[in-house]
């Protein structure tokens, strides 16, 4: 390592925010996830804490914050979708993590085959079923039995690097 270089490193018992920077490391996908809860208002958050789990059979999962306004929602709505953003998404991305009351005003959307809101224009939706809500620490792990899958292959991904958002860049 050169000398101008500097690692910086968490351990255990150290500020959390390194910890965080760290994380923040792995570039990953931004997706919004969304259900209707119990009064039949469309809720959801943004989420990049999203990966699949198993193709037979079809499973994935999302954490979400227990603090956060929908997670008694989204734990307990039957169906839920996970939007997979495009570039063109980031203001959703934005609203959507947020404390904002209507997040779904300034989107398009409309309900899924399965029941779930589903914002128009996504790079892809996972529309699932609850399959298993586990304890995650200060999240709940929430998995999903795929019950359709769509995307589009012309879209590029909204991408979440380094407390930023990114696009791909092609050589």
């Amino acid at each position: 390592m050169a000398d101008d270089e500097v690692l910086r490193e968490y351990r255990t018992g150290s500020d959390p925010r390194t910890l965080r920077d760290a994380l923040g490391c792995f570039a990953t996908g931004v997706t919004v996830v969304t259900c209707f809860d119990e009064d039949g208002g469309p809720v959801g958050l943004t989420a990049n804490s999203f990966t699949s789990v198993s193709l037979d059979p079809p499973l994935l999962l999302v954490n979400v914050h227990k603090h956060a306004a929908c997670a008694a929602g989204l734990t307990n709505a039957q169906h839920f979708a996970v939007n997979v953003l495009q570039t063109g998404q980031q203001p959703a991305s934005i609203r959507f993590s947020t404390r904002q009351e209507d997040r779904f005003g300034a989107n398009d959307w409309s309900r899924g085959e399965f029941g779930a809101p589903v914002l128009q224009e996504s790079l892809g939706v996972f529309e699932c079923e609850r399959y298993a809500v586990h304890d995650g620490g200060d999240h709940h792990i929430l998995v999903g039995h795929v019950v359709k899958a769509s995307f589009n292959p012309e879209l590029d991904p909204l991408l979440y690097f380094r407390g930023r958002y990114r696009r791909l860049h092609f050589d």
